[in-house]
C-alpha cells in the first residue's frame, strides 16, 4: 500500500500473503541486528501499540492489524490514521507471522533516544537508574513501575539489555512511550551527571546499614530529588560501584522470602520516594 487511507472505512485487505517479504521484514525485527540496520523496534500487541500512536505518533512507520483485531480495537487504527500514519489491514495468519506476540496488532516505529543532557535540564526529581541489568522482563516492569510512580527518567547504565528488545517493549505494557529512558551510558558518567543535578544518590541493596522506612532512615530525605540505583539480578553492586552513591538502602523482609525481584524491589523504592514527594 503506497497511498494513506483516510478512514477505517477505507481500509482494505492487502496483506494475505504469510511468505511476503514485507512480513518477513517486520518479523525479522525481533533480532537486534536487523532493528540496528533499519533503526526500528517491534512494537507488539495492543496495549503497547495503542500507546505507541496516542502518545509518539510521529515514529510510527507502520501499523498492522488483523481484521479480528481491528473490530476488537478500532481506536488504535483511527488514531494512527488521525496521526497520519500507515494502516495495514492483514489476516490474522500474516500478523501471526510478524510476530507469535502481536494479538493482532503490529506498530513498526523508528528507534529514537534521549541524552541524559536533556533529562538533567528537565530539572528531575526521581529517577531510577539500571545498572547491568540483563533480565528485558525486569528491565520493562521496572520502567512500567517508574512510569507508573512517577518518575521523570530511567536511565540505563553499563551492559544493560537492549531497551529495543521486544521482549523488554512488552514487559513495559506501553510505558516505555511515556517517559525518557535513556541507554548505554557508562555507570560512572551517569551518577556524576545525576549528582552534579542535584539529585541524592540512594542504591538498594541487602547490605544497607539504612533499612526503608524504619526511624534510622530520614523520612524526609526522601521527598528531595532522587535517584535510586538499582544493580543487576544476579550479582547487585560491586564494592567500587556502591562506593559512588550518598547512602545504601536496604528493604526490609518481614516473611521468610530470602529477598525481593528486583522489579519489585525497584517499586517499592520508588514508590516511597513519590509518596514523599508527593506529601511534602
Amino acid at each position: 500500500m503506497t497511498e494513506r487511507p483516510a478512514s477505517l472505512a477505507d481500509l482494505e485487505l492487502t496483506l494475505t500473503n504469510v511468505k511476503a517479504e514485507r512480513i518477513k521484514k517486520v518479523a525479522a525485527l525481533a533480532g537486534r541486528s536487523a532493528r540496528s540496520r533499519v533503526g526500528a523496534l517491534l512494537v507488539e500487541g495492543p496495549q503497547a501499540a495503542r500507546e505507541a500512536v496516542t502518545c509518539v505518533p510521529e515514529r510510527v512507520r507502520d501499523l498492522y492489524i488483523s481484521e479480528e483485531a481491528l473490530e476488537r480495537h478500532p481506536e488504535i487504527a483511527q488514531r494512527a490514521l488521525d496521526a497520519g500514519r500507515y494502516v495495514h489491514l492483514g489476516t490474522a495468519q500474516v500478523l501471526e507471522g510478524m510476530s507469535k506476540d502481536a494479538q493482532g496488532v503490529v506498530a513498526v516505529l523508528d528507534d529514537a533516544g534521549t541524552s541524559l543532557d536533556d533529562v538533567v535540564a528537565t530539572k528531575p526529581t526521581l529517577v531510577a537508574v539500571l545498572s547491568n541489568v540483563r533480565d528485558p522482563g525486569n528491565a520493562g516492569t521496572v520502567i512500567r513501575a517508574a512510569d507508573a510512580a512517577g518518575a521523570d527518567a530511567v536511565v540505563l547504565a553499563g551492559q544493560c539489555v537492549d531497551i529495543s528488545n521486544p521482549k523488554v517493549i512488552r514487559a513495559t505494557a506501553g510505558s516505555l512511550f511515556h517517559l525518557p529512558v535513556v541507554r548505554s551510558l557508562p555507570y560512572e558518567d551517569a551518577l556524576a551527571a545525576l549528582s552534579t543535578a542535584g539529585l541524592r544518590l540512594l542504591a538498594a541493596d541487602g547490605s544497607g546499614d539504612v533499612t526503608l522506612g524504619d526511624n534510622s532512615a530520614d523520612a524526609s530525605a526522601l521527598s528531595e530529588p532522587t535517584a535510586w540505583v538499582f544493580g543487576n539480578e544476579a550479582w547487585g553492586f560491586s564494592d567500587d560501584e556502591l562506593s559512588l552513591v550518598d547512602q545504601v538502602v536496604r528493604i526490609p523482609i518481614y516473611g521468610r522470602a530470602e529477598s525481593l525481584n528486583l522489579a519489585t524491589a525497584a517499586s517499592v523504592c520508588l514508590y516511597a520516594s513519590a509518596q514523599a514527594q508527593h506529601s511534602a
